[in-house]
C-alpha cells in the first residue's frame, strides 16, 4: 500500500490522545513590561503569538537593521494599540526600559550575550533555538538562569505540538517495542547555488553591531536577512538550525540526558556558493542504549523517500516516524495490524505552535515554575548539534563527559567548545 493510500484508509484508526490546549490569558494586576530584540521574521511570529495571547504590553522593540524594525512597526500598529519605542542597540533598551519579559530572536551568535544581559537587568527570557553558538555559552546562559531565578523558554516548539506530544506517549509506552536506534534526518533540494559579490551595508543596516562578537566579515546579501544560518561565523548549518528541534524529540523521548560518543562526517561536495556550511552531513551519537544518527543535504530533495523531516525511531513491534507537517506514523513488524497514523494540528504561519509555547511560558513566569523547554532542556538539545559540529571540524570521534560538559581526554576538542569574542564583547563565563 503505497503511503497516500495508507494515509487517507486509516485516518481513523489512530489512537486517540488528548492535545495540549492553549492557556487562558493570566490576570494580574498590571500587563507585563514585555520587550522584542530581532524583530525579523521569527521574532514577528513569536511576538503575535504574545500579542494574541494577553498579558503583555509591549514597552520597546530593538534591531540593528532600520529597515527591518521599520517594517515590524508597521505590523505591530496592526496587532496592538501599543506603541513601543525603538532601539538599535539592546543594552539601552534594557538601561531605560527595564522590562519584565524579553523575546530574543536574534542570529544564533547573539543568543547567548541578550539573554544573559536581559536576565540580569531582571527580566524572564524567551529565547530562540538554538540557545548558542558555542557550547560553554549555553553552560553560562544555564548558570545565570539560576542565579538570576528567571524563567527561560527555548522555542522548540515541537514540546508543544499535539501530534509530538501523542506521538511521546506512544513511544514511551512501550508500543513500538525495544528502540534500538533512531534516525533523524533533513533533506531538501537546492543545486551548486553561485558566488554573490560583497557590498557596502545597506543605509541603516549596522554592520558592525550585527557581526557584535563574531568574527567581522564584509556585508553579503546572502547573509542579512536570513542566510546566516549556513556561514558557521554565525550559526552552525543545517544541524545546528533544523537539527536541534529532531534532537529535542530523541532526548524527550529518552531517559538518557546525553549521548557519550559522537562522530560526524561532513562536507561540502556540491555547494559553490559563498556559504561555508556542509551541504552533505551524518552524525552517528552513541548512548548506552541506543545509537542515534543525523543526516541532511542541501540538494537533492527526498521526493523517492516521501519523508523531508523528522525522526525515525526503530522499535522491535515495528517503525515509528514522528514527522512534522505529515505528522506521526506507527508501521508495524506485523503485517497483519494496521499502519496508524496521526496527523498535525499546526497553526499559521510557518507551520508551529508558538501559541502553546508563550501560553506555557507565561504561565510558567506567572506560577514562578520550570516552562516545559526550560533553558538546561534546550541547552542539552543543542549540544547534541554542537557537539556534531566539533566532530566535523576536528575530522574525528569525540567522547562526551555529559556531567562535567567536557570532551574527555581531548585538549584540542575542549578547545572547540568556545571561541574568543571580537572587539569590546567579553565571551560569557
Amino acid at each position: 500500500m503505497h503511503r497516500r493510500e495508507f494515509l487517507k484508509t486509516t485516518a481513523q484508526a489512530g489512537v486517540a490522545y488528548s492535545a495540549l490546549p492553549l492557556l487562558p490569558s493570566l490576570q494580574r494586576t498590571a500587563a507585563y513590561k514585555l520587550a522584542l530584540i530581532g524583530s525579523g521574521w521569527w521574532g514577528m511570529n513569536i511576538l503575535r503569538s504574545a500579542l494574541a495571547h494577553g498579558g503583555c504590553k509591549l514597552i520597546a522593540i530593538c534591531d540593528v537593521d532600520e529597515r527591518q524594525a521599520a517594517a515590524a512597526q508597521t505590523v505591530i500598529n496592526t496587532l496592538t494599540a501599543d506603541r513601543p519605542k525603538t532601539y538599535r542597540d539592546y543594552r539601552e533598551l534594557l538601561q531605560k526600559e527595564k522590562p519584565e519579559i524579553v523575546i530574543v530572536a536574534t542570529p544564533d551568535h547573539w543568543h547567548p550575550l541578550i539573554a544573559i544581559a536581559a536576565m540580569q537587568q531582571g527580566a524572564h527570557v524567551y529565547v530562540e533555538k538554538p540557545i548558542c553558538h558555542t557550547i560553554n555559552e549555553g553552560k553560562a546562559m544555564v548558570k545565570a538562569a539560576r542565579k538570576y531565578n528567571r524563567v527561560v523558554q527555548v522555542g522548540t516548539h515541537r514540546r508543544v505540538s499535539p501530534h509530538n506530544i501523542s506521538g511521546m506517549e506512544f513511544l514511551k509506552s512501550g508500543k513500538a517495542g525495544k528502540i534500538g536506534s533512531v534516525r533523524a534526518f533533513v533533506h531538501y533540494g537546492g543545486n551548486e547555488g553561485k558566488l554573490v559579490p560583497d557590498e557596502a551595508p545597506p543605509q541603516g543596516l549596522n554592520w558592525d553591531m550585527w557581526c557584535g562578537p563574531a568574527p567581522m566579515r564584509p556585508y553579503n546579501p546572502t547573509i542579512h536577512p536570513k542566510g546566516f544560518r549556513q556561514y558557521l561565523d554565525y550559526a552552525n548549518g543545517q544541524l545546528g538550525d533544523w537539527g536541534i528541534h529532531w534532537m529535542d524529540q530523541i532526548l524527550w523521548w529518552t531517559e538518557e540526558q546525553y549521548p557519550r560518543r559522537i562522530f560526524s562526517s561532513a562536507n561540502r561536495f556540491i555547494k559553490k556558493d559563498n556559504t561555508d556550511a556542509p551541504d552533505t552531513q551524518n552524525v552517528v551519537f552513541e548512548f548506552e542504549s541506543f545509537t542515534a544518527s543525523w543526516e541532511h543535504r542541501l540538494y537533492g530533495g527526498n521526493e523517492a523517500e516521501k519523508s523531508n523531516v523528522g525522526c525515525y525511531f526503530y522499535g522491535t513491534e515495528g517503525t515509528f516516524h514522528m514527522g512534522w507537517l505529515d505528522g506521526w506514523t506507527f508501521y508495524p513488524s506485523d503485517k497483519n495490524k494496521s499502519i496508524i497514523h496521526e496527523g498535525p494540528k499546526l497553526h499559521k504561519p510557518d507551520e508551529q505552535n508558538i501559541p502553546e509555547l508563550w501560553a506555557n511560558f507565561i504561565e510558567a513566569v506567572t506560577n514562578g515554575t520550570q516552562p516545559v523547554c526550560e533553558i538546561a532542556v534546550g541547552q542539552r538539545s543543542t549540544n547534541m548539534s554542537l557537539l556534531g559540529m566539533v566532530s566535523h571540524k576536528l575530522g574525528r570521534s569525540i567522547e562526551w563527559d555529559g556531567e562535567k560538559q567536557l570532551i574527555k581526554n581531548d585538549e584540542e576538542a575542549n578547545g572547540l567548545l568556545q571561541r574568543k569574542y571580537r572587539g569590546e564583547w567579553e565571551y560569557p563565563v
